[in-house]
Formats: structure tokens, C-alpha cells, sequence
């Protein structure tokens, strides 16, 4: 490995450790104070319907940190299967699970083994079915061709290899399926100072 790939590498490792870190915080203590939003107020900011988050546990709602709402053009429909990308501590799930209904199937897909469980304890609360999968966006723990719809809220932004996300997206969706993402784009190029700043990379 070249010194480049690897200075690569070890600035990828780190900062996916402090992206982890601060989402942890904002599931452990989301009363606290952090630079983007989240809870209640940040799902209401975003459209989310108040009907769903009244169902949701509270929790769920507490943890929410998206840049946006995908459900607002996901129509989920009964029966399918959805895979939420970056699920978080859960939300979005059991969102989606409400509309895909007792025949639906939802997976979330999380690099954060602390978010799965914590997504699967939230999960259990609303009666929702959901499996959770510790596992990276880049290389998403699902088989091909096994999705209908793919909904991601604010992750794809986090990952250095961005196409290679999209390709697993594709991979795992039915022919005719569909994806309901929403994040943030950068038009213009990102200084080094920002690239390096996890808390700026993660807002």
C-alpha cells in the first residue's frame, strides 16, 4: 500500500470512529446540544407526519438525526421489502414498517452494532418487524436482487467511497425497484480543514 493510500486509510478510520462516537451521543443523550438537528423538533422541521412520530417510541423520535425526510416520496407500499440504509436508531424503520405492514419486511443496515440494538429495542417497543444488520454501506450484508425499495437519511454523505455505495444499492434492488434518499451535497469541493473535522464531515 502506497504511503497515500494508507495516510488515506487511517484518516477513513478515524473519522468513522468519531462518527460513531457523536451518533452514539446523540442516541445516549439527545437532550444534549450538537451542531445539526435532531429529535422531535428536527423530524417536525422535515415534514415527518405527527401521526408517525406519536406512534414511534419515543425514544425512536429522541435519537432522530436525518438531514431530511424520505419517506415523503418512499410510497411504501403493503407488502414490500425496504432496506434503510444507516438506520440509526431506528425511525425510519419503523416508519417504513408502518407502511409495509405485517407482510412487509424491513431491514436496517447499520455500521454501529450499538445503534442496531438499539434500533431493534426500539423496534420491539412499537411492534414493529425489523431486523437490523451491523454492517457498511460500502459492502451492504444483503443479497442481491432482494429489495424493493432502498430509503437512506443522511449517511451516504458520510462514506470517502460514495460510488461504490450506490453500486450496492443498485445490486440489492429488485429489477424495477427504487431508492428514497436524502442527504447533503456539496457543490463545490471541500477544503482539507473540513475533510479532516469530524464533526464538520458528520454535519
Amino acid at each position: 500500500m502506497s504511503d497515500a493510500a494508507a495516510a488515506q486509510e487511517s484518516l477513513e478510520g478515524f473519522l468513522a470512529d468519531e462518527i460513531t462516537r457523536m451518533y452514539e451521543e446523540v442516541a445516549e443523550h439527545p437532550e444534549g446540544e450538537f451542531h445539526f438537528y435532531h429529535g422531535r423538533a428536527g423530524a417536525e422541521l422535515f415534514e415527518y407526519d405527527a401521526e408517525d412520530l406519536d406512534r414511534a417510541p419515543a425514544g425512536a423520535v429522541a435519537s432522530f438525526a436525518g438531514v431530511g425526510n424520505p419517506h415523503l416520496r418512499a410510497d411504501i407500499q403493503p407488502g414490500e421489502t425496504v432496506l434503510d440504509l444507516g438506520s440509526g436508531a431506528g425511525l425510519d424503520a419503523i416508519i417504513a414498517a408502518m407502511r409495509a405492514g405485517p407482510s412487509g419486511t424491513v431491514i436496517g443496515v447499520d455500521l454501529n452494532p450499538t445503534m442496531c440494538r438499539r434500533a431493534k429495542v426500539h423496534a420491539a417497543e412499537s411492534g414493529a418487524n425489523i431486523e437490523c444488520h451491523e454492517g457498511r454501506m460500502e459492502d451492504i450484508p444483503v443479497p442481491d436482487e432482494s429489495v424493493d425499495i432502498v430509503i437512506s437519511n443522511g449517511v451516504i454523505n458520510l462514506s470517502f467511497r460514495k460510488r461504490k455505495v450506490m453500486e450496492e444499492m443498485y445490486r440489492v434492488l429488485r429489477p424495477g425497484g427504487r431508492m428514497s434518499v436524502t442527504d447533503i451535497v456539496s457543490g463545490k469541493q471541500l477544503s482539507q480543514a473540513i475533510v479532516n473535522d469530524p464533526k464538520l464531515w458528520a454535519s
